[in-house]
C-alpha cells in the first residue's frame, strides 16, 4: 500500500455520535478510527497480534487494545486479511474443542488446563 493511504477517505472513518465513542481510552479522540468497530483480527485468536487478555472465565478481553483504532494501522491490517481468509476458508471438524482459533470458530475461548 502506498504512503499516501492516509489521504484516502476510505481508511478513516468516525462515529462521534455514537454513544460509545471512543469505545476505548485514548488521548486522541481525534485519531481515533471506527472503521474497524468489530475488529477482523479477532478470529485469529491468540495470533492476532493485539493488547487482550483472557478473563477467568476464558473468554478473550480486548478493552485494553487500540490495534484495529489506530489510524496509520488500516494498511497493517489488510495485510492479515490473507491469514482472517485462511481461517474462515478451514473446514470446521465435528470434534474440534471450542478453544481453537485454527478451526474458525468466532468464540474466542482459552484451552482448559487439565
Amino acid at each position: 500500500m502506498d504512503d499516501n493511504f492516509r489521504d484516502k477517505k476510505y481508511t478513516f472513518f468516525q462515529h462521534r455520535e455514537c454513544e460509545y465513542f471512543p469505545c476505548h481510552q485514548t488521548g486522541k479522540p481525534e485519531e481515533f478510527n471506527c472503521l474497524f468497530c468489530y475488529c477482523p483480527l479477532y478470529a485469529l485468536g491468540e495470533n492476532c497480534g493485539g493488547n487482550f487478555q483472557y478473563l477467568e472465565n476464558g473468554f478473550k478481553d480486548c478493552t485494553g487494545c487500540m490495534f484495529p483504532h489506530v489510524r496509520n494501522n488500516y494498511p497493517k491490517i489488510l495485510e492479515r486479511y490473507s491469514d482472517i481468509i485462511a481461517v474462515a476458508a478451514r473446514k470446521q471438524k465435528p470434534d474440534a474443542p471450542a478453544s481453537d482459533p485454527a478451526e474458525g470458530r468466532l468464540l474466542q475461548r482459552r484451552k482448559s488446563r487439565d
